[in-house]
């Protein structure tokens, strides 16, 4: 059936707001991606010459350095540590029923909506209320209730989507609870567990607000060496960080879709 003018109008306007919206979110990283060229030690744009320099710089310092190994650490234990809990709580919820089953959910979910500098004031409070000094055990449970939300949602997600077909067929050729569970379960949630647990890390990785209040010297992250640095300077080695921040952030979700299927994990595939 041919498309009446009006909705090709409307089909038209869509892509021309869509686009536009986007070019709008993308132009800051533009600028700045640019501006990380400039050879000059003073932000400016256009840049008036090329250079590498700021990268090297960025690389090279060694306040940068540690904060990404802080980083990494944390990271690495936030992110798994989220993974093992929010996969138990996601079969939790869509398995079984109980009281307070809402309520739970409610509250797995709440530092969605909560913002993550109150999140990292409590841990703050919390600590010196229990006399403990903020190395990385503070720093990973502040992660891990930041990060979990999104871990629980893409578990949860590929829970719905999956075949208990699958399961009963297992069950009923003899095989016991937790052989069904790490035979079958486990392997046909992976897409969903690894797309979780790649969600964890970057958003661990990334997370300043809630860092700045549970980080010292020794235990800063990335982003917080960051916010120290450009207090005292203002040369484009941050646009330099920023942008193999968004180079790498891009390429790791650009390979998670292509192997895991993203669409799919977090159940915005376009019906056909």
């Amino acid at each position: 059936m041919p498309r009446l003018p009006s909705q090709w109008c409307l089909r038209l306007l869509g892509g021309v707001i869509v686009s536009a919206i986007l070019g709008f979110l993308l132009l800051p990283a533009l600028v700045v991606t640019l501006a990380a060229f400039n050879s000059r030690a003073i932000l400016s744009f256009p840049p008036e010459s090329w250079s590498w320099r700021w990268f090297v710089k960025a690389i090279a310092y060694e306040d940068f350095q540690a904060g990404f190994r802080n980083g990494l650490i944390v990271t690495g234990w936030a992110s798994t540590i989220a993974l093992v809990v929010g996969a138990a709580f996601a079969l939790a919820l869509e398995r079984y029923e109980f009281r307070f089953k809402r309520a739970l959910e409610t509250v797995l979910l709440s530092p969605l909506v909560v913002p993550h500098f109150t999140v990292g004031l409590g841990f703050l409070i919390l600590a010196a209320q229990l006399g403990m000094a903020r190395g990385y055990a503070v720093i990973v449970a502040c992660h891990v209730v930041l990060v979990l939300p999104f871990v629980l949602r893409s578990v949860y997600i590929s829970l719905r989507n999956l075949d208990p077909r699958l399961e009963l067929a297992a069950a009923s050729l003899g095989a016991p609870p937790h052989r069904v569970l790490t035979t079958v379960t486990l392997p046909l949630l992976l897409p969903g567990l690894l797309g979780g647990w790649l969600f964890a890390a970057i958003l661990s990785f990334n997370e300043f607000t809630a860092s700045l209040f549970v980080t010292v010297q020794r235990t800063q992250t990335l982003p917080v060496a960051l916010y120290n640095y450009v207090r005292e300077y203002a040369d484009p080695s941050m646009a330099a960080i920023s942008v193999m921040y968004i180079v790498v952030t891009a390429t790791l979700l650009t390979l998670a879709n292509v192997f895991l299927g993203l669409a799919k994990v977090l159940n915005v595939e376009h019906p056909r």
